[in-house]
């Protein structure tokens, strides 16, 4: 079996500052993974590691089975960013943004075929935007904005998404919605992986987690993972979660 996600021993720097130490992480396919942590635990930096925008000091990353370059080129990874991440004032539909999930299969000219736009429409229904396809994307709520970035990996045909913070700012129907989506995706045999501190939405999504706090206090199973004590020793205090 190729895993999805393949980090061994991964060291990143900010200048002095340790951001993540000896990191290994092994993911397979078909799986919905959250990555947890308070703020500065290294969560936003080891998806830039793992998606090869930030370069580690030392450690070896396989993306389904393959460099960090070619998974791009390949067009088998999509990330769904924080809103705070992303410029809502740029003049773009809705549309536009799940274009962009099709670019890698445009081909030389960049001018979208019927296949493009049926893949297209088809994600936008997915997700429960087509009536709004036509909108300037920074019109959106927050949970809808989630959507559209979902809808662009989905039109992508990604095999592996990262959702960092996905259910920041978003009302419980668009949760729902995407929760419900991304359950699809792992039946497809996609694999997801969600950075978050909101340990509520875990126990009913994920099928593991990782616990991190620049190094990884714990991986696998919830049942196995989300005890007290990980728990006490990610965020430094006695946490609760509820079961699903």
């Amino acid at each position: 079996m190729t895993l999805a996600i393949s980090a061994h021993r991964v060291t990143v720097h900010y200048g002095e500052t340790l951001a993540l130490d000896d990191v290994s992480v092994d993911i397979g396919p078909g799986r919905i993974c959250g990555l947890l942590g308070m703020n500065g635990s290294g969560k936003s930096t080891l998806f830039k590691a793992l998606m090869g925008l930030v370069r580690p000091d030392s450690g070896d990353i396989r993306l389904l089975g393959r460099d960090q370059r070619q998974a791009r080129r390949d067009g088998l990874i999509a990330y769904v960013p924080q809103s705070e991440a992303v410029d809502w004032t740029f003049p773009v539909t809705v549309g536009d943004v799940v274009m962009m999930g099709r670019y890698g299969h445009l081909g030389l000219t960049r001018h979208p075929k019927q296949k493009d736009k049926a893949a297209v429409r088809a994600a936008l229904e997915r997700v429960g935007l087509t009536e709004l396809a036509g909108n300037p994307i920074g019109a959106l709520s927050g949970g809808q904005r989630k959507r559209a970035f979902v809808a662009r990996g989905i039109a992508q045909e990604a095999q592996l998404l990262f959702l960092d913070e996905p259910f920041a700012g978003v009302d419980k129907k668009s949760e729902a919605t995407i929760s419900d989506l991304l359950r699809e995706l792992r039946s497809e045999g996609r694999t997801v992986v969600i950075s978050t501190h909101d340990l509520a939405s875990v126990p009913a999504l994920c099928d593991e987690a990782v616990l991190l706090q620049q190094r990884v206090i714990a991986h696998g199973p919830l049942d196995e993972v989300l005890s007290p004590e990980t728990l006490a020793r990610t965020f430094g205090v006695e946490t609760a979660v509820e079961p699903s």
